[in-house]
């Protein structure tokens, strides 16, 4: 699980708006595994995990979303005090800018995942799958 595929698209900040996404996802089928959602401007900037991008992208077309896909680092923690403080060290002695990060559930053992957005996506897919194996 050392890479996901992420959607970035940008919805009104008004009431509802998101909720018509969500919905239009699940009703095709689409399960968010992470998400982030960031007002600015009169605008959401929201990022996802999902569990089909295939069908996602169809759905963010359906509803006339223009999207970016992006690779993503991501790593499944423990749930327990220090692991974002561990792996986010093994980044940052690597030399990897963590650009932004959030979580979500592993949808086969509701484990806590982290989604890093870092430009090195391989290298730090690599170290946090070493990093997740030594814990």
């Amino acid at each position: 699980m050392p890479t996901s595929k992420e959607l970035t698209f940008h919805l009104e900040d008004r009431p509802g708006s998101l909720a018509k996404v969500c919905r239009a996802l699940a009703d095709s089928g689409v399960n968010i595994l992470a998400f982030q959602s960031i007002a600015s401007e009169g605008k959401g900037r929201v990022r996802c995990v999902v569990d089909n991008p295939i069908v996602a992208k169809r759905v963010l077309d359906n509803e006339g979303l223009s999207y970016s896909e992006a690779e993503v680092a991501q790593v499944r923690l423990r749930h327990r005090p220090g692991e974002l403080a561990r792996v986010s060290a093994q980044l940052g002695e690597a030399e990897i800018n963590i650009k932004y990060a959030y979580c979500g559930v592993d949808s086969t053992s509701n484990t806590p995942v982290m989604i890093f957005g870092v430009e090195e996506v391989e290298q730090a897919a690599a170290i946090l799958d070493r990093t997740a194996a030594a814990a």
